[in-house]
């Protein structure tokens, strides 16, 4: 594999782990690019059999994935070409929620900082997630946008949490700490940050060094929940929000007031906040 042909992404492989370095500035969004990287690795790795664990990690750890590119308010068809390969029903995004979950590997995110939105789908899509404390967050603040979640969220977290909290989650749209994100189940652990990087490699590397068919038969025993059709409920009420004028308002104000760049990232929130209450 020509790992030359991903703009996007920085791949190395040691003992059957393949470590995927995200790397898109400034805050990584998750653009046409980047997702037309992942779901190429993804597929080309689909059936590597000397690539037996998948680790996701950020070139800048203060972004792991920001969030989906809000540009598309612009270019509403920037994602047409990536969509003609989503399964019936399902948009670009929630297809690459169900690409990672249904591959052969054990996918693990390794996350040391922020990743709302689209990026904290990513997460919630992936096996396990062992996340930084004091530097991990995640958020799913498409509230404050006007609209839902509409890469998998409602249907991930869902599984991930009791129905009370991924409300909280999706309509609280606050930022959640990493020990938080792990009492909800978000999470596997959150772990001391300069322990993280020890901890991951070592996970890895046991899971990749485990025995013929061991990993295909526990992913066989325990397999990801069919939410086809919590999907298809999902996309539809998020395109129905996406396409009200109330969102467009609130997206192009939130990229005006500096949205996808490093000062408004990190306090992406607030910033939100302050939008609708303007809108008041």
């Amino acid at each position: 594999m020509n790992h030359s042909t991903y703009s996007r992404l920085h791949i190395a492989r040691d003992h059957g782990v393949a470590t995927v370095t995200l790397d898109n500035p400034p805050v990584n969004v998750l653009d046409v690019a980047l997702m037309h990287d992942l779901r190429r690795f993804l597929t080309a790795t689909r059936d590597d059999p000397h690539t037996r664990v998948i680790v996701f990690q950020s070139a800048d750890p203060e972004f792991f994935i920001a969030h989906v590119d809000m540009t598309l308010i612009d270019e509403p068809h920037a994602f047409d070409e990536i969509a003609k390969d989503a399964p019936d029903g399902l948009n670009p995004f929630q297809a690459l929620g169900e690409m990672i979950r249904a591959q052969p590997q054990v996918t693990i995110v390794k996350l040391e900082g922020l990743a709302r939105g689209g990026g904290a789908e990513f997460v919630a899509a992936a096996d396990m997630t062992f996340a930084a404390i004091g530097r991990a967050g995640l958020a799913q603040c498409e509230a404050l946008m006007g609209i839902i979640p509409g890469g998998g969220a409602t249907q991930y977290l869902s599984q991930r949490m009791t129905r009370g909290r991924a409300l909280e989650v999706i309509l609280g749209a606050d930022l959640v700490d990493a020990q938080t994100a792990e009492r909800y189940g978000w999470v596997n652990r959150a772990l001391p940050a300069d322990e993280l990087e020890g901890f991951v490699r070592r996970m890895a590397r046991n899971i990749a060094a485990l025995p013929p068919g061991v990993i295909a038969a526990a992913k066989k025993a325990i397999p990801p929940t069919d939410l086809r059709s919590g999907l298809h409920r999902e996309h539809e009420a998020w395109a129905e929000l996406f396409a009200l004028a109330a969102a467009e308002k609130l997206i192009r104000g939130g990229l005006r007031a500096g949205a996808q760049t490093k000062a408004g990232e990190r306090n992406l929130e607030r910033l939100l906040r302050d939008l609708d209450v303007q809108a008041d």
